[in-house]
């Protein structure tokens, strides 16, 4: 045997391939994510749902917009409870005033 048989050269690392589960993609960012962001201050609840989706896509690929998936569904959730609230304090304000007047 030679000696180029008992210590073979390792390998080059395989490059991963882009698409693939867990592979990262290299400064790419995720598209939903950004829609979603910029469609949940004129529709929450449609920027909720885009914002869940982006957030599962980015977890399958590795993209970036983490961060702007993540803060179109806490705005999204802040602006639906926002708006409960204050449409809460508009009819009692209107019904105390209603049983004032009266």
């Amino acid at each position: 045997m030679t000696d180029s048989n008992l210590n073979p050269q390792p390998l080059p690392p395989q490059q991963p391939q882009y698409g693939q589960p867990g592979a990262p993609a290299a400064a790419r960012w995720n598209t939903l994510a950004i829609v979603a962001f910029i469609v949940t201050f004129f529709i929450n609840i449609v920027g909720i749902i885009l914002g869940f989706i982006a957030l599962n896509q980015i977890k399958r690929t590795g993209e970036k917009g983490h961060g702007l998936a993540l803060a179109a569904v806490i705005i999204g959730f802040a602006s639906i409870v926002l708006g409960i609230i204050i449409t809460i304090v508009v009819f009692s304000a209107a019904g105390s005033m209603v049983h004032t007047t009266s």
